[in-house]
């Protein structure tokens, strides 16, 4: 084998194979190296009793011709390779709150006139909380691709000030001001830390158009690595990297648990910055900056409950439901006693235009703290005592479904489970976080980890990176091959694509 590479990525998640299909696409000799023995990372779906499931990425926006996502999946040539189901326009989310449901609707003016229905006084701030989140969508290059500025994406006001902050400021209804921000699972939000920005690049990005991929997400983890190994590069997985190799000015290598030893001139991280950190024994690194990355907050992980559903008993729902017990915010500050706060319910599109669904995903958000005494147990063997905590968890999870949506149980044939501990095991994130490093409006410099590093050869990519969710990961790969060939190159790429 020869070991001698332009690229080394190291992580195959959404960030690692759209930089692996951008530089091998240059001409760039590139090799993927994965610890697990699929690719994908948060694209990675299982299969169990002949349904498949999602890991990650359950639903995506904007990808209309013409829109964000659109856009950029027809650079990284995916297209072709996947099928799209739409959800409903009339109403892609439900927020289920306060003891009603409120729909939100595609469109601009469609998401106003729906919400405006059960808060026509505040038509008028209706109109200018979706003002407010199309001029921030269009300040980020995320939409508007003319110009990268690698160290600031956003304007500082929309990162100084938290999504309750912003939200509170406009509207005035407060059953209204939680609904608007019933989508928080999405990002984990915090209140009073959340930057506004985290909240609308992800509303405005469902609000264009939203859809699931028919048979999963991992149709776009297997087309980008196609598409790296058609341009001369490899993907090798079951590749786990133990350390990062530097000399006295970068780096130079890596080295796997296999024994394995490759070179190369640019080494681009996909995994969470403090796992890398751990990797490498340079005096590059200095020791402030270590601390830092150790010492930021993650976002909180879930549990998880994979439904299979009796053939022919429960209708396809084209919208994610998404429940709060009583707050919208602070759910993540459960009791024992009070345990699931919130939920969110998805179906999965097992083929187009289903008429009954195969299977569901229900989500609740889940502290590490709860599973921490099982840390040092391998998957499959955590023992009896795991094995009771979530199947006791998952009884009160199904409970708060069948009373929101009477029936479900009835239709279920079997179910399966996961926690912070498979997450992190199956994603490599920190504690399981469900997204990584949480920005906070507060420290907004501290929690900012840019793709650039104090060796100037090593770059990182991924959710950690500015900003999570499958657009915000698409441009932070962006700019991370932008500081090797250069932003000019990739912009003129895109504009000729679209």
């Amino acid at each position: 084998m020869h070991n001698d590479y332009d690229i080394l990525i190291i992580g195959s998640g959404l960030g690692g194979l759209v930089c692996g299909y951008i530089l091998s696409k240059n001409g760039l000799k590139t090799a993927i190296l994965e610890k697990q023995p699929v690719l994908g990372g948060c694209l990675q779906s299982f299969v169990r009793q002949d349904v498949r499931f999602e890991i990650g990425m359950h639903y995506i926006g904007s990808i209309r011709p013409g829109e964000a996502l659109h856009r950029f999946f027809s650079y990284l040539d995916l297209l072709k390779d996947l099928q799209l189901d739409m959800l409903d326009r009339d109403g892609y989310d439900i927020i289920s709150c306060r003891g009603d449901r409120y729909a939100f609707a595609n469109g601009r003016e469609a998401f106003v006139e729906t919400l405006a229905r059960k808060f026509p006084h505040e038509q008028q701030n209706l109109q200018r909380y979706m003002e407010t989140i199309r001029q921030i969508g269009q300040s980020s290059p995320l939409y508007s691709f003319s110009h990268f500025d690698s160290i600031n994406l956003l304007s500082p006001e929309y990162v100084k000030v938290s999504v309750n902050e912003s939200v509170e400021g406009i509207v005035k209804d407060p059953v209204l001001q939680e609904v608007l921000v019933g989508n928080l699972p999405l990002y984990a939000g915090r209140r009073d830390h959340t930057p506004m920005y985290v909240h609308a690049l992800i509303s405005d990005f469902y609000n264009h158009s939203a859809a699931r991929i028919v048979g999963g997400s991992d149709a776009i983890a297997q087309s980008l690595a196609t598409s790296v190994q058609r341009h001369g590069g490899a993907c090798f997985t079951s590749q786990r990297v133990i350390a990062v190799d530097c000399d006295s000015e970068k780096a130079v290598a890596v080295r796997t648990a296999s024994g394995e030893r490759f070179t190369a001139r640019y080494i681009v991280s996909d995994i969470h910055p403090e796992l890398l950190i751990d990797m490498i024994d340079s005096h590059l690194f200095r020791h402030a900056y270590k601390e830092r990355i150790r010492s930021m907050q993650q976002t909180v992980s879930n549990f998880t409950v994979y439904l299979k559903f009796k053939p022919g008993c429960m209708p396809y729902r084209r919208h994610n439901f998404f429940h709060y017990k009583k707050d919208v915010w602070n759910c993540e500050d459960y009791t024992p006693a009070d345990w699931p706060r919130n939920f969110l319910y998805m179906h999965q599109a097992a083929e187009p235009q289903a008429r009954w669904a195969r299977n569901a995903v229900l989500i609740a958000y889940m502290r590490w703290d709860e599973v921490q005494q099982w840390a040092d147990t391998t998957l499959h063997h955590r023992g009896r005592s795991y094995e009771e905590f979530k199947q006791h968890k998952a009884e009160l999870l199904l409970d708060a479904l069948e009373r929101e949506l009477p029936g479900t149980k009835a239709a279920i044939e079997a179910y399966w489970t996961s926690t912070p501990l498979t997450y992190r095991d199956y994603t490599g994130t920190k504690e399981g976080s469900m997204y990584g490093i949480m920005r906070d409006k507060n420290f907004p410099t501290q929690t900012l980890v840019t793709q650039r590093t104090k060796i100037p050869n090593l770059f990182l990519t991924g959710q950690n990176i500015k900003s999570h969710g499958i657009l915000g990961v698409i441009i932070g790969a962006i700019l991370t091959c932008s500081e090797i060939i250069g932003a000019d190159t990739i912009i003129r790429q895109i504009q000729q694509h679209n």
